[in-house]
Parts: C-alpha cells; sequence; structure tokens
C-alpha cells in the first residue's frame, strides 16, 4: 500500500478527483492563513515583549533617579551637620531670651547681649537642626540656605521696612525704647 489517504480513496473509489482537487485548495489556503496569522501573532508577541522591556526601563529610571535624590538629600543633610557643628556660636553664657518665630510658632533662644543685637542686626542667623536651633554667622547660614531655604530663620528686624509711608508717618512720634524686647 504506497502513497497517501488521497490517493487510496480515488483508487477505492470513495472519493472523486474534483472533491479532492477542491480539498486540496482548501487546505493550502488554510496553511496561507496560519502562516499569515503566525507572523501576526509573532509580530504581536514582539511588540508586547517590546512594550513590558521599555516599561520596565522607565520604571527602573524612576527608581534609580528616587535613590539618587534620596542620597543627594542625605549627602545636603550631611553638609548641613557639618557646617553647623563647624561655626555654632557658643550661647553657654546667654541670658537674655530671644525670640524669633519658626513658621507661626514663636521659639526662644537664650544669648548674651552682644549675639542679641547681632541677631537683629542680621550678622548672625539661627538655623534650624533637627529639633534643636543654632546660632551661626550670617555667611554660614546663606551656604546653609543655599542647599535648604527652610532650615535658615530669618530674624532681622525688617519690620519698619515692611512698613507702608503712611504708616510711617502714623508712628514717627513715637520713639520705640532700646531695651524693649517682644
Amino acid at each position: 500500500m504506497a502513497g497517501s489517504l488521497k490517493d487510496q480513496l480515488l483508487n477505492a473509489g470513495l472519493a472523486d478527483a474534483a472533491k479532492a482537487k477542491a480539498l486540496d485548495k482548501e487546505k493550502r489556503k488554510a496553511a496561507k492563513v496560519a502562516r499569515r496569522a503566525g507572523v501576526t501573532l509573532e509580530n504581536e508577541a514582539r511588540e508586547a515583549a517590546r512594550r513590558a522591556q521599555a516599561e520596565k526601563a522607565e520604571k527602573d529610571r524612576a527608581l534609580n533617579q528616587a535613590m539618587n535624590e534620596k542620597a543627594l538629600r542625605k549627602a545636603i543633610n550631611a553638609q548641613i551637620r557639618q557646617l553647623v557643628e563647624m561655626h555654632r556660636v557658643d550661647r553657654a553664657r546667654g541670658d537674655i531670651a530671644f525670640n524669633f518665630t519658626d513658621g507661626k510658632a514663636i521659639k526662644k533662644l537664650y544669648v548674651n547681649a552682644l549675639q542679641q543685637k547681632q541677631l537683629a542686626s542680621g550678622l548672625l542667623a539661627i538655623v534650624k537642626q533637627g529639633d534643636q536651633y543654632e546660632v551661626l554667622p550670617a555667611p554660614i547660614a546663606d551656604k546653609i540656605a543655599q542647599r535648604d531655604p527652610a532650615r535658615v530663620i530669618d530674624c532681622r528686624e525688617s519690620d519698619a521696612a515692611a512698613l507702608t509711608e503712611e504708616e510711617q508717618e502714623w508712628y514717627k512720634d513715637y520713639e520705640i525704647p532700646d531695651d524693649l524686647m517682644w
């Protein structure tokens, strides 16, 4: 028994030649459609893999950026901590309460008379280090403000400059005593 199933059916008389030819044609069409669909499925799989790879790369890039920002913040905090520790002004003999505002809260530091005048004039500045406040020279505070402006507390007496001319005219007859502290 040599030959294919088609040849055997034709020899046995169970199938005719026209039907066999139509089936062959239909089989070739199905194979062609399957090849095309296979290429389409293959292209879709490649596209899905490329999209997944691009999404993973974007996710990795965002994670790396967040890690770099965290490392940068940590380095900046270390620099600020070092500047504060190296340049802090000794307030050990402070007996005058110096009031200042940190946001909406009023805080108090004890300083001596010279430090009080220097704070008021802007030669010294207050820097927040954790939950404590330190007094530093103004140039050092400016360096810290370049790194993190929220850490430096401006306590210069600039209220008089903020008054309008009409307000200044109104209060010109009232002298403010030198020993007045708020």
